[in-house]
């Protein structure tokens, strides 16, 4: 078993607060030392009240499935000795009711582009069957229960 920490760090300020006029930008901090400015999103709470240059909670959720899928990905590519030159994914959220009626990330769409490089060479289907694989260890995807579909955006050819 293994623990990971995030902080999550809000302060009122000078805002009243009980008339929810209140601002929802926080700060996100990670156990290597990072910090986030976190947000509710623009879609669900209007600015001033929220910080577009934030990352939302859905944000953060869609990156962390994409990012988690990707380093399986990237692991598995090279244990089966495939360079890969470079990564990209424009991973997308949706949020909507799911079918008790409740908002929730009912969908997330991973579009990785991968470009392979050093002379590597796969197939469609074999570089779909890393994705397969990637998701099937992502311990995201394992967590949660929305949909996940990967998509790749074009060849995977050399790079």
């Amino acid at each position: 078993m293994a623990e990971h920490h995030a902080s999550v760090t809000w302060r009122r300020g000078d805002a009243a607060f009980v008339d929810n006029k209140y601002s929802r930008a926080h700060e996100w901090r990670f156990d290597g030392g990072a910090t986030v400015l976190g947000s509710s999103s623009p879609h669900n709470v209007r600015v001033p009240y929220s910080d577009p240059a934030g990352v939302d909670p859905e944000e953060a959720f869609v990156a962390s499935v994409a990012s988690c899928h990707m380093l399986w990905f990237l692991g598995i590519a090279a244990s089966k000795r495939v360079l890969v030159d470079s990564y990209e994914d424009d991973a997308v959220g949706v949020l909507e009711a799911d079918a008790a009626g409740k908002m929730a990330i009912t969908r997330v769409v991973l579009r990785p582009r991968v470009v392979l490089g050093g002379g590597s060479r796969l197939t469609d289907a074999e570089v779909m069957q890393i994705h397969h694989e990637a998701h099937e260890e992502c311990f995201v995807a394992n967590s949660v229960r929305s949909e996940i579909v990967i998509e790749p955006r074009g060849p995977a050819g050399a790079g």
